[in-house]
């Protein structure tokens, strides 16, 4: 079943006197609990794409359809709930508060969106998370006292919290090493198939893609490619003539 549903996007910036269209008719498809690639050099429109998709920014024109509701024509306190209710978003440059603990960093957004928790129901949710992605060892850690994947795990924690359907991942390793890397793409992957949770990686390097089902390809505003990734294609085995296992 559709999560999302993209119909016809055009995002266009007006520079003084200037017209920049940036997205030139988008159209695209994730089904619920895939785990997706999303692929574009700088300039191809990839970070409209993606603010467009977590409801960071609004389309030009087209229609957004999100787990049955079109989204494109909210106001910003609209698609404020919208990313409260339904997203987690995890950072190339993790984003974490400094001086704060892992527990308080991942706890925090309940304040925001789960306003009916007591602190120590939400701190106990936060712990929850931290020991989901391996880290009940340091909640009292501060950024400055974890590795730079501790901290990316911290922040997939945060992302987690609220227990949205969908994550996106704006170049989640593009600031850690290959086996740091990997580690984290393996969190990624035991959410997405363990949990159910759709997650939208935002990467230019082919080696985190391969680790998607889906893998979207923009250039120049426009989808230029939409297909399987490995995992998948490796899951379906070989294949016949017109693509049919």
């Amino acid at each position: 079943m559709e999560l999302i549903e993209l119909r016809n996007i055009y995002k266009t910036y007006q520079l003084g006197d200037i017209t920049v269209p940036v997205l030139k008719g988008v159209s695209l498809t994730v089904a619920r609990g895939e785990l997706v690639a999303l692929m574009g050099a700088s300039g191809s429109g990839k970070s409209t794409l993606m603010n467009i998709l977590g409801c960071l920014d609004r389309p030009t024109s087209g229609e957004y359809w999100l787990d049955g509701e079109e989204v494109s024509g909210l106001s910003a306190d609209q698609r404020a709930l919208v990313r409260n209710r339904k997203f987690g978003f995890v950072f190339q440059n993790f984003n974490l508060l400094p001086r704060t603990s892992a527990l308080d960093n991942v706890a925090m957004p309940l304040s925001y969106t789960a306003g009916h928790l007591s602190e120590r129901q939400a701190r106990k949710q936060a712990r929850k998370v931290l020991e989901r992605v391996g880290l009940v060892d340091r909640l009292d850690h501060e950024p400055s006292q974890l590795s730079g994947g501790q901290q990316q795990r911290v922040a997939i924690a945060r992302a987690l919290v609220n227990n949205p359907p969908l994550i996106f991942a704006d170049e989640p390793t593009g600031n850690l090493d290959s086996h740091t890397s990997a580690e984290v793409l393996r969190i990624f992957q035991e959410l997405n198939e363990q949990g159910g949770i759709t997650i939208i990686i935002v990467t230019h390097d082919a080696n985190v893609a391969k680790h998607a089902q889906q893998i979207i390809r923009i250039h120049d505003g426009l989808i230029v490619e939409d297909t399987l990734g490995a995992s998948m294609e490796a899951a379906l085995g070989p294949t016949a003539p017109g693509g049919v296992p």
